[in-house]
């Protein structure tokens, strides 16, 4: 072995850093303007929609949160999952029949991976056909296809359906309550818990309007081709038309969804979707005194939310924002982003006035696997946590071998 000298150890590092410079400079080729330091303001990281629209210069004034006379209620963006106003979110109450909604997830699970499908035929049990409370008014010892159980689920809010769907689904309710609890638990309704497939009184059967809130979301965004089944209107079965009992959908154009509910113990409930020019809100409504309260309360949330707030994209998910160095990595860099697409929600006129911060791990070591943090990108306005999400490589980066080890090892004694 020979013994380099520190004149030639020193050039092999000039040369061998200037390469690799220019290596950094090709990877962030696609996104020039980003920091790379952390932690680091990154005013540098421009929205999707950099050129802002135009605003008034006087700035738009946001009133209190309606005042309701419900037990709870809750009104969020659908986009960023942002609160918008909020009375009792997370008081353990009874959902009445907005359980359906839950239950109908596990029906578009089972659809969607093929376990069932819409022409498949249902027996009603002679429990559920027992079961009281809002009924599609099945017969007992027929086979209904699932496409018409949906049907008499959603729009007669029927209770048999429901169970005899269950059972079908699950063999016994019980088992199927068992499905909803471990659904619940993977969406993070920490705040619910299910005792039976259709929301009728039970001990220890509860939800919370966030956690309704939660679920709908979900509902929107894994079940996109079938969440048009919530906005029918009528049913017709054994020479009976029932109406859906969501009123929105008779007065409000832009309501598409979802589920009421009604116990003496829980009163009136609702959980409500609706879009306009591209933005969508959900409203749950918990404990209303009556039918035409629950929808005028509803309709007060949403016109709230449109009226004074907006929301805007500002990244895609699972595209680079940052390509930072990584050290004795296989490849120099590693692409960084969002696994979800970011949205922000503002009181309208002040989406101009919001500031980006991204923080980044120093130093990033190999080796990485895909979906690791590796930082976070905060939004703030008027000095406020807005919405904060996890930055996280975008592809794996092994260790690099010895000569790429030693390459970083000169970089770091430069």
């Amino acid at each position: 072995m020979f013994k380099l000298n520190k004149k030639i150890v020193l050039f092999l590092a000039v040369f061998l850093a200037t390469v690799g410079s220019c290596q950094v400079n090709a990877a962030n080729a696609l996104v020039p303007q980003a920091s790379t330091v952390a932690p680091q303001p990154t005013a540098q990281i421009q929205p999707m929609n950099a050129i802002r629209p135009s605003i008034s210069a006087v700035p738009t004034l946001i009133p209190a949160a309606p005042n309701l006379n419900v037990k709870a209620y809750i009104l969020v963006d659908a986009k960023s999952n942002t609160v918008v106003a909020a009375k009792n979110p997370d008081d353990r109450l009874p959902p009445a029949s907005m359980t359906k909604i839950m239950s109908l997830y596990l029906v578009a699970d089972s659809l969607k991976n093929g376990k069932i499908k819409f022409t498949d035929a249902v027996p009603i049990s002679e429990k559920a056909w027992r079961t009281g409370g809002s009924r599609m008014f099945a017969k007992v010892g027929s086979a209904i296809p699932v496409q018409q159980m949906i049907d008499g689920i959603i729009i007669a809010s029927g209770n048999d359906a429901t169970v005899a769907m269950a059972e079908f689904l699950a063999g016994t309710e019980d088992s199927f309550a068992d499905l909803m609890n471990q659904t619940a638990a993977i969406l993070g309704m920490n705040n619910s818990h299910f005792i039976d497939s259709n929301g009728l009184p039970a001990v220890g059967h509860y939800s919370s309007a966030r956690d309704m809130a939660t679920l709908a979301r979900a509902w929107i965004y894994n079940f996109p081709e079938y969440y048009p089944w919530f906005k029918s209107k009528w049913i017709v079965y054994n020479g009976i038309k029932q109406p859906n009992r969501n009123r929105l959908l008779w007065r409000d154009p832009s309501a598409d969804g979802m589920k009421t509910g009604h116990t003496q113990e829980a009163g009136y409930c609702l959980t409500a979707s609706a879009e306009r020019n591209g933005t969508r809100f959900i409203a749950v409504i918990m404990g209303a005194p009556s039918d035409s309260m629950r929808a005028a309360y509803s309709e007060a949330l949403l016109n709230y939310g449109f009226r004074f707030f907006e929301s805007h994209k500002l990244y895609n998910a699972n595209t680079a924002l940052l390509n930072p160095k990584v050290h004795a990595g296989k490849e120099r860099t590693v692409p960084i982003g969002l696994t979800e697409d970011l949205f922000v929600t503002t009181p309208r006129g002040q989406y101009k006035n919001i500031k980006i911060n991204v923080s980044l791990v120093k130093p990033i070591r190999a080796p990485i696997r895909k979906g690791v943090a590796l930082g976070s990108i905060k939004i703030t306005l008027d000095e406020k946590e807005v919405i904060t999400r996890p930055l996280v490589a975008l592809k794996d980066n092994a260790k690099g071998g010895f000569f790429s080890q030693l390459l970083d090892y000169l970089r770091s004694k430069i």
